[in-house]
């Protein structure tokens, strides 16, 4: 009978121990909540961070693409420039014989010029829209990156709130996972620049 007695002690010992501690089944939960919410931050972090490098690349080729632009177009300046002082050199000197075909090919330049100046201006949009979904792919990154620190120091004092068995360090570490997954939030729904 003695063995029983001390069997039923034990039990009735651990049930009202686990009864005074269910914090600790939501610090568990809070954890295993905070950890999660950090990989998936750290996972967006890093596709971000692609993302980003992929498009500062693609405006840096867009930005290259409008100086050759830029080049050919000067070119073409020059060339149309020296045609006209070479026409009016030559219709002085010879009464204008010449000046349909020098009419021409300033025609011409001026033509490839305005084409050049086009193109430009599109090659410069798209420039810039590549520029506009780098930065908003390093805004996200940042964004995510700033959730996967607070979450894992959320992790952290949840995990030794568990260790010292303290609930202030577990309500603790819920606030600074909650700044987390606000960060957390944000990375997706941008409701914060």
């Amino acid at each position: 009978m003695e063995l029983e007695e001390v069997r039923e002690e034990v039990a009735e010992e651990l049930l009202s121990k686990n009864k005074n501690e269910k914090w600790l089944s939501f610090l568990a939960l809070t954890t295993v909540l905070f950890a999660v919410c950090a990989t998936l931050s750290s996972f967006k972090e890093g596709n971000n961070s692609v993302d980003s490098v992929l498009n500062q690349t693609q405006a840096a080729n867009q930005w290259s693409y409008y100086q050759a632009k830029s080049i050919k177009t000067y070119l073409y300046e020059m060339q149309k420039e020296k045609l006209t002082l070479d026409r009016e050199a030559r219709q002085n000197a010879s009464g204008g014989i010449q000046a349909a075909r020098y009419d021409e090919l300033i025609q011409s330049y001026a033509k490839d010029i305005a084409r050049y100046d086009a193109e430009k201006k599109e090659i410069s949009a798209e420039a810039r829209k590549y520029e506009k979904m780098r930065d908003e792919a390093q805004w996200r990154a940042d964004t995510f990156g700033m959730a996967v620190i607070f979450l894992q120091m959320s992790i952290l004092l949840c995990s030794l709130s568990a260790l010292m068995r303290r609930k202030l360090l577990w309500l603790v570490g819920s606030l600074v996972g909650l700044v987390g997954v606000f960060y957390f939030s944000n990375g997706f729904l941008k409701f914060l620049p």
